[in-house]
């Protein structure tokens, strides 16, 4: 089996083979764009977040989006493991010293996750299906609303409240849509919400995701509204 070079995010050189059979990703994004590739035969480990397609479930976790049981992954012995920036970044660079990990960039917007299969596709050897995945996601989406209709505050809950900043592909979907992010004007990723800052900018519109695997009820969600005064 032949071998090539590719360039991680971090400017690594990584040598991986032509057509890597034991993958290990530790990003749901990337997992299911390798599910959509046709490589679900070949990936041999993912995080526990990776839940998408359904298939993932057949899959073996050996670890979650920063952390992995290294005795698993010395079992595995993958070929290939990939990661995203950002902040899998100081877990990436620990994975580097004794693994081949890609890590690939994360999108700053749409485009960029269009672009994203193409990437992984060029990677594993399959480029071709991954343009045809990119195109098919092109013709999917709509015109995009360029007048902007009303302000919007996204958080999501990761243990904290986490919002997102200039250099997400959320704060793009959501300008897509012709609103405008509260927090759209901060040059970072992700940012550790302030609720008075919420309270302040009185967005026309609050997007609320509860803790993965949470058991989170509509009861829940009006205790949450009553408790931050969104009502």
């Amino acid at each position: 089996m032949g071998v090539h070079k590719v360039y991680s995010y971090r400017q690594d050189e990584v040598e991986i083979p032509d057509d890597p059979q034991r993958i290990v990703s530790f990003s749901p994004s990337i997992t299911e764009i390798l599910f959509e590739l046709g490589l679900s035969d070949q990936i041999v480990g993912i995080s526990a977040f990776c839940v998408r397609p359904p298939e993932t479930s057949s899959k073996r976790k050996i670890g979650s989006y920063g952390f992995v049981r290294r005795e698993l992954l010395d079992e595995i012995r993958p070929d290939l493991i990939f990661t995203i920036s950002g902040y899998q970044d100081k877990f990436t660079a620990e994975l580097a010293k004794n693994y081949p990990v890609v890590c690939v960039e994360l999108p700053v917007s749409l485009a960029g996750i269009i672009d994203l299969p193409v990437k992984i596709g060029v990677i594993t050897g399959r480029q071709d299906n991954g343009r045809k995945i990119s195109h098919s996601l092109i013709k999917k989406l709509p015109e995009p609303r360029m007048e902007i209709i009303g302000s919007c505050y996204l958080e999501i809950d990761l243990a904290s409240p986490i919002a997102f900043g200039a250099f997400s592909y959320i704060t793009d979907a959501l300008r897509y849509m012709g609103l405008r992010s509260i927090y759209g004007d901060q040059n970072r990723e992700w940012i550790s919400s302030s609720l008075d800052f919420v309270h302040s900018a009185d967005p026309d519109m609050i997007i609320y995701e509860a803790k993965m695997f949470s058991k989170y009820t509509e009861q829940d969600m009006q205790e949450t509204i009553r408790n931050r005064g969104w009502s």
